[in-house]
């Protein structure tokens, strides 16, 4: 079987931009060029490969023609590039919250002259789903073993303690932090998939807490909630060392805390971008992580 190329960038852009008209507008074509290209591809290997719906996702089946897509894609680039094409070089990764707020960014900013970088933020317990179906090249994830068709490397560990404001320690915890305590006073959560809070408590009291949290998606946010008196939370060192030496933020269970332990995973592929960020990301980590 023979795949066309025209066919398989305009599945990617359609995934990438969410819509058929998006992707038209980034390969120049009308929609309905992207529309015959993506079902003459789903007929040629006899396959749904994306849902129709907005944005556009892509099925099962189509994570494997999406993955490959990228990859010549890249390859194509990195080539371009070797021959001195001032085309940059692109790279889609996902990262979670905690990461990208605190070292990924000025890890990966002396590269973003080169290469430009599309960050999907994502929960570190289930950024591997994108490497899975073909939307990112590269994770930061606390799954250690590859996914198929990657490579993994370990990088280090984000430590997170029991924090709270001083004046909602004195309110909810003035007894001090135990399974009853935590498990009647608000909580701050990063979204739905944010599994840490819970995580911390089963592990040190074996009980479950605050069915109906404070939900604060975005990670500076998170800690300004949490420093606000909204709830308590598990914050990790990187943001909160500062704050707990003003005395902005206390610890609820001094001499506890949780560790998480994150991973490098990338596609079994060597080009300029992924490389170069496989790198800046390992020396990073060794000077941020524990």
């Amino acid at each position: 079987m023979s795949l066309d190329l025209a066919q398989l960038q305009a599945l990617a852009a359609a995934v990438d931009t969410g819509t058929f008209d998006a992707a038209a507008g980034r390969l120049h074509v009308t929609p309905s060029a992207i529309s015959q290209r993506i079902r003459a591809l789903e007929n040629s290997v006899g396959s749904i490969l994306l849902t129709r719906s907005k944005p556009v996702r892509v099925t099962e089946a189509g994570a494997t023609y999406l993955a490959l897509a990228r990859k010549i894609d890249a390859l194509t680039l990195d080539a371009l590039a070797a021959q001195g094409s001032d085309q940059p070089l692109s790279l889609p990764i996902a990262v979670n919250g905690d990461s990208l707020a605190t070292w990924v960014l000025p890890a990966l900013a002396p590269l973003a002259g080169a290469i430009r970088f599309t960050f999907h933020r994502e929960d570190q317990d289930h950024s591997t789903a994108l490497l899975r179906d073909g939307t990112v090249m590269a994770a930061i994830t606390t799954e250690a073993t590859p996914v198929q068709g990657c490579t993994a490397r370990p990088l280090g560990t984000m430590r997170y303690r029991l924090l709270a404001s001083p004046d909602f320690a004195a309110r909810w915890f003035a007894s001090g932090a135990d399974a009853t305590t935590i498990a009647r006073a608000p909580v701050v959560v990063f979204d739905a998939k944010d599994d840490l809070q819970h995580r911390y408590v089963r592990d040190r009291w074996d009980t479950t807490i605050e069915p109906h949290p404070h939900y604060v998606p975005s990670s500076n946010d998170f800690v300004a909630a949490v420093e606000q008196g909204f709830g308590w939370a598990t914050v990790p060192d990187l943001q909160s060392a500062p704050l707990l030496a003003l005395g902005a933020l206390v610890e609820l269970d001094p001499g506890h805390h949780l560790d998480v332990a994150l991973h490098w995973q990338q596609w079994a592929l060597s080009t300029s971008a992924l490389d170069r960020t496989a790198a800046a990301i390992a020396d990073a980590a060794r000077g941020a992580l524990t």
